[in-house]
């Protein structure tokens, strides 16, 4: 019976309206590839009056109030924000942007970290007869071999594994994926199989084995979501566009038009919210372009607009690099709730989500408890019971607001648009609102063709399909070897240059340090296990980063992929920013507080640091405290009840083992729950207990202690670098 009502759901795929759907995109398809083809040589032709150098966000902020008007005003830095700047200025509009955070603050930097076309969203086409998803999924596709070809560095193909676990399914699945390749047609990335169980296991060995049946593995787009924002919108810079970040809108402005007598939006009063000037921006077209805040612009416009913008929270979290294979994710097609959630591996972590649940709207968005467990609960449904899913493991978690929205020119405003929507407004403010990261060029270009048609601003077609990217011009997969051989950096951090700045990786190479050591010759890290070196926060400020949250969050990923890691590389990036910047020492002491602020709510090192606290319960049986307690008394030699420093540095003597002081404190500061300066044997006992349970798995203190221990003996050597494990 099942396997017939299978047959019955594929049999659709080989129906004439299948065909149907297909023929119907043809001319579509037909217009993409020709404009494709006049554009990409469109390059070439454009001016770019800021090929070599930047402007400082100062000049950018000059030219935003010395500019008499310009053609369009993008409010909105995020994806479509930037993409529509672009738009704007290769199709030689004078174009201004401004972004009230940084750009990619909000849920452009968020993302699944996906350039996809939507395998779901296809289904639903299918099952349903829906043209209109069915050319949403077409649309996609063709964005997503547009956004690999334009930003080679920071985007790469990933095979994504379907693991089938009842023999139904398999045909199923299979008809569903190489439809997904039919779609595509030309620009499919690369074509789809199946798998065996044993090659299903071989590829993905941390996959559950039980009733495994065997797999498919079909083919999506990766990229880095918040630096692939940066290179559209540092990219309309280089073309000329007046860009500049952390400058908010404070009202909108408007003048009589003296045709209709209507009042009509001629530019934005806004305000740097660094030093809190303001000034008046004016422009013949303005475009909102803020995604969850959509409404908060259109209101500025009309106080009576009602809200069409209906968020849905998606949490991710990050675990480390060892629960996936290093190039294949994993998809879940049916949680227990019915979403869809993805397994992924990003640089070098795995990073696993997301969920879908109403929220408000806010600038500030936190992870929740719930959403994480329920992520790790999934995950551990799909993974083998030899795998054991920590709470513990999950180095950072964040939410994205993604901005649903309802079309204000619908009859029915309570139903949610699957796509976008693009409204021109009574007084002529351009909204965009809703869609998806994949889509951001060709939501920006349709945005573009309604205000040039409503404001009659001339200007041409859209000339971004094809239009390299920052980066991108002098990337080559082997551009990594010429920064090791040129410059003398460790082929791990040249790799990271390359994949991150692309062609611009020399200059961030060029401003790198000398180290003093032999190998590596230039470029110190933040820390220790991950590629990030000093240079790149100087790098940074050229890149408009003016806080130190811009650079752990969207110039580097750090804050993304270990929260901990983050923390301990903030005073040297505070200490680097504060000296280009010219910092005093209060406005220094801000920056890491708002810095560390961040991290413990946003990026869940609150949901991290609350597995271990002063409630923590102990569940340890009577042997495990004894053993402990044991432990413990091998530092505490003077039977105080409490070890400090002095203890720890006494016994790693002993041991022929040194560790800075600072590290030590730091160390012992992650166990000393009531922060008094030293760790009680309680407070030992809940660390202990709380490893037992998985809640945590990476104590530094817990590692050296069981190691110190056995080396006591053995007079081997002590670790203490993170390890991601459990002890």
């Amino acid at each position: 019976m099942a396997f017939r009502k299978a047959l019955k759901g594929t049999a659709i795929i080989g129906t004439g309206a299948a065909a149907a759907l297909l023929g119907l995109s043809q001319l579509s398809e037909y217009r993409k590839t020709q404009a494709r083809l006049a554009y990409v040589a469109a390059e070439g032709e454009l001016k770019q009056p800021f090929k070599d150098e930047l402007p400082t966000r100062q000049a950018q902020l000059s030219t935003l109030q010395d500019t008499e008007e310009f053609d369009v005003l993008v409010v909105g830095g995020g994806a479509t924000g930037s993409g529509c700047a672009l738009d704007a200025v290769t199709r030689n509009l004078k174009t201004a942007l401004v972004e009230r955070n940084d750009f990619s603050s909000g849920t452009s930097s968020r993302s699944t970290k996906l350039i996809h076309g939507g395998v779901r969203y296809l289904q639903k086409a299918i099952m349903k007869l829906d043209y209109e998803q069915y050319m949403m999924v077409k649309e996609a596709l063709h964005e997503r071999s547009n956004l690999l070809d334009i930003a080679p560095h920071l985007s790469a193909p990933l095979p994504i594994m379907l693991p089938v676990y009842k023999w139904w399914q398999l045909p199923y699945y299979w008809a569903g994926i190489k439809m997904y390749d039919l779609v595509a047609g030309g620009q499919c990335l690369k074509s789809s199989y199946v798998l065996s169980k044993n090659k299903a296991l071989e590829l993905f060995p941390m996959l559950k084995k039980d009733k495994l049946v065997g797999a498919i593995v079909y083919y999506d787009g990766q990229h880095n979501d918040a630096r692939m924002n940066l290179a559209i919108a540092l990219t309309a810079a280089r073309h000329g566009a007046a860009i500049a970040n952390y400058t908010e809108v404070v009202h909108l402005l408007k003048k009589t038009d003296a045709g209709t007598g209507k009042e009509k939006v001629c530019g934005a009063r806004c305000r740097d919210v660094i030093t809190g000037n303001e000034f008046d921006v004016r422009a013949k077209c303005v475009i909102n372009a803020t995604g969850p805040f959509t409404d908060s612009l259109r209101k500025m416009d009309d106080g009576k607009n009602t809200n069409i913008c209906q968020p849905s929270a998606g949490v991710h979290i990050v675990i480390p690099g060892y629960y996936s294979p290093d190039n294949m994710g994993l998809l879940d097609p049916a949680t227990s709730d019915g979403r869809v959630i993805f397994f992924l591996p990003w640089e070098k972590m795995t990073i696993a989500g997301t969920t879908d649940t109403p929220t408000d709207i806010t600038a500030h968005p936190i992870p929740r408890e719930e959403d994480i467990n329920f992520i790790l609960n999934e995950v551990r449904n799909y993974l083998s019971p030899d795998v054991e899913v920590r709470r513990g493991d999950v180095l950072a978690a964040w939410s994205g607001i993604r901005p649903l929205v309802t079309d204000p020119n619908s009859k029915d405003t309570q139903s949610i648009c699957r796509n976008h929507i693009v409204n021109v407004s009574d007084s002529g403010l351009v909204t965009i609102a809703g869609g998806k990261w994949t889509t951001y060029r060709s939501m920006a270009e349709e945005t573009l063709d309604a205000a040039v048609a409503a404001h009659r601003l001339g200007g041409g077609p859209s000339k971004t399909v094809g239009l390299v990217l920052e980066g991108g011009q002098d990337w080559s997969p082997t551009l990594y070897i010429r920064l090791v051989q040129d410059y003398g950096l460790e082929n791990e951090v040249a790799q990271h240059l390359a994949a991150t700045y692309g062609g611009k990786a020399f200059d961030v190479a060029k401003m790198a340090r000398v180290t003093g050591k032999r190998w590596p010759i230039v470029g110190n890290r933040l820390v220790s296990e991950f590629p990030y070196i000093e240079s790149e926060v100087r790098y940074a400020v050229k890149e408009y980063a003016c806080t130190a949250i811009d650079v752990i969050a969207r110039r580097t990923r750090l804050g993304f992929l270990n929260v901990q890691a983050a923390d301990e590389a903030l005073p040297r990036i505070v200490d680097i920013m504060g000296k280009m910047l010219d910092w005093s020492d209060k406005k220094r002491t801000e920056e890491l507080e708002a810095a560390k602020k961040f991290l413990y709510l946003e990026m869940g090192y609150r949901s991290r640091s609350e597995q271990l606290t002063g409630t923590t319960e102990i569940t340890l049986d009577t042997q495990e405290v004894a053993k402990y307690t044991n432990r413990f008394h091998k530092f505490d030699k003077d039977s105080k009840g409490f070890i400090t420093t002095v203890d720890v540095q006494r016994v790693l003597q002993n041991i022929s083992v040194q560790i800075d002081e600072n590290a030590l404190h730091e160390i012992l500061n992650e166990v000393d729950l009531n922060k008094n300066g030293q760790v009680e044997l309680n407070e030992f006992l809940q660390l202990m207990s709380a490893v037992k349970k998985g809640q945590v798995s990476d104590s530094r203190l817990a590692i050296l202690m069981k190691t110190a221990e056995e080396s006591l003996d053995l007079r081997g050597p002590v670790t203490v670098d993170r390890s991601g494990g459990g002890v």
